[in-house]
């Protein structure tokens, strides 16, 4: 796998190989669950300051990051 991401990443063959071995093996689902986790840890620690613009601003900037739909 490393060798395909490192060396054959322009061969469409090799990178659809590595996607579905990460989608099989579950990488996809786990990356997001990971990722939401941090996004709630982040917004608790956030929610530990005072309520204006500045951590407004941060909220919606975690949000951004870890909702938005390609």
């Amino acid at each position: 796998m490393i060798f395909i991401i490192k060396n054959r990443n322009k061969d469409p063959e090799k990178v659809q190989y590595v996607i579905r071995k990460v989608v099989e093996a579950g990488g996809i689902d786990y990356a997001i669950q990971r990722m939401n986790t941090y996004r709630d840890e982040a917004l608790a620690i956030l929610h530990e300051f005072e309520d204006n613009d500045v951590r407004k601003g941060l909220e919606e900037l975690v949000r951004y990051t870890t909702d938005r739909k390609y």
